[in-house]
């Protein structure tokens, strides 16, 4: 799972966590009431409407044996990579660098 979310678009875990349940054949209601949760956070969470929390990452750990670190880093990446994106942050960070240059 390390190499995912490297790529040129920014790759949500839940879009992986989706495909994995598909695979195995696991529907998405059944699958958050077995890990306690709503499946209407599940479901935003798949479809990449929400972040994975830690503790949806340490569910999904123990229900599916996919590590939560590597599940956690692939949301940071997802994270950052969005970030970047945002035209006002990329403003804003420009004139921090300015800024710092100064220093």
């Amino acid at each position: 799972m390390d190499s995912l979310g490297y790529g040129a678009f920014p790759t949500h875990p839940g879009e992986i966590l989706k495909d994995e349940l598909e695979a195995r054949n696991i529907p998405q209601r059944k699958f958050a009431e077995y890990i306690g949760i709503s499946y209407s956070s599940l479901n935003d969470m798949l479809n990449g409407h929400s972040a994975l929390t830690t503790t949806m990452a340490l569910k999904f750990e123990a229900a599916l044996n996919i590590p939560a670190d590597s599940l956690m880093r692939l949301q940071a990446k997802y994270d950052l990579q969005t970030a970047r994106t945002d035209k006002s942050l990329a403003h804003k960070l420009k004139e921090i660098a300015c800024r710092a240059a100064l220093l």
